[in-house]
């Protein structure tokens, strides 16, 4: 499994994330759910449950999509706080977690949850290089930044393609996929917001379901996909709630400028998959084989 990449990519460079994930743990820590610390739309099945409860329930759905009881090593891509990691290793009888981040904050946290069974590492998706096949692998909100608003058409589905590839090539056979990602919706690309590129995810763009489609032609057959845009404009206003009740805190923390460009990015987040002008899938992917003409 030891095979370097050979082909550049075109999503975002690791300053980039960094402008948007350096802001602090702590910050992050006053408005996202206090289990999970997770950064990706909840999945809500009741109108009184809370952020907690809904986000166990999107890691749930996932880990049942990919039969996570039946595997013994995963990945997770941009893994965040690790929250999946632990979830896991401490619900599944998964045997090694791997995750990887661009952001030492991140990797700190994760380490200091000392599960023997996660292994955290500051690696790019394009360098990981597993010493062996994984039985599932998971990329939630890693497609947003596999490709930038400055490549064509063609280069950014040749991107996300890459992305598949090398996952196709780290799964075992009959290895499975789970995809969570922000698409456009009723949007073009020159509708993208100018405030959220510069200022909270630049050098990122966001796939359509189109470009997800061919991109993963003959590596991966979808066999479930559901939209959820409501699902985050839920999550963006219990987000944007919880940190506007902790405003005085996270500005000792991180400035007022920075707590007004996130309480700004929330309620356009959250109008935008109001809108329908985003969308949030949810896509279960399994690995063809043998993939025709390869």
């Amino acid at each position: 499994m030891n095979r370097s990449p050979h082909a550049s990519i075109a999503g975002a460079s690791q300053s980039a994330l960094q402008h948007h994930y350096d802001v602090g743990n702590a910050f992050y820590a006053l408005w996202l759910d206090t289990q999970l610390l997770s950064y990706t739309c909840a999945l809500w099945e009741q109108d009184d449950e809370t952020l907690e409860t809904a986000q166990l329930h999107k890691v749930r759905y996932h880990c049942q999509q990919v039969k996570v009881e039946a595997a013994k090593r995963i990945l997770d891509i941009g893994c965040g706080w690790g929250g999946l990691l632990k979830y896991v290793v401490e619900t599944y009888e998964v045997e090694r977690a791997v995750g990887l981040t661009m952001n030492q904050s991140h990797k700190a946290w994760v380490e200091a949850l000392s599960h023997a069974k996660i292994d955290i590492r500051i690696e790019n998706w394009a360098s990981h290089c597993p010493e062996e096949p994984y039985d599932v692998v998971f990329a939630w909100g890693v497609l947003e930044h596999a490709a930038t608003l400055t490549v064509s058409a063609a280069q950014k589905v040749q991107a996300y393609r890459q992305l598949f590839s090398r996952c196709h090539a780290w799964l075992r056979p009959g290895g499975r996929l789970s995809l969570q990602t922000i698409a456009r919706g009723n949007m073009r690309r020159e509708d993208v917001n100018a405030f959220i590129v510069a200022e909270i995810f630049p050098e990122s763009d966001l796939p359509s379901l189109a470009d997800i489609a061919k991109a993963t032609e003959r590596l991966f057959e979808i066999v479930a996909i559901r939209n959820d845009r409501e699902d985050y404009r839920r999550t963006c206003k219990v987000w944007l709630t919880r940190l506007r009740a902790n405003r005085d805190q996270a500005i000792r923390l991180v400035g007022e400028e920075v707590v007004r460009r996130y309480e700004k990015y929330l309620q356009l987040s959250l109008l935008g998959f109001h809108l329908g002008t985003a969308h949030l899938l949810r896509i279960t992917l399994h690995r063809i084989d043998s993939p025709s003409g390869s």
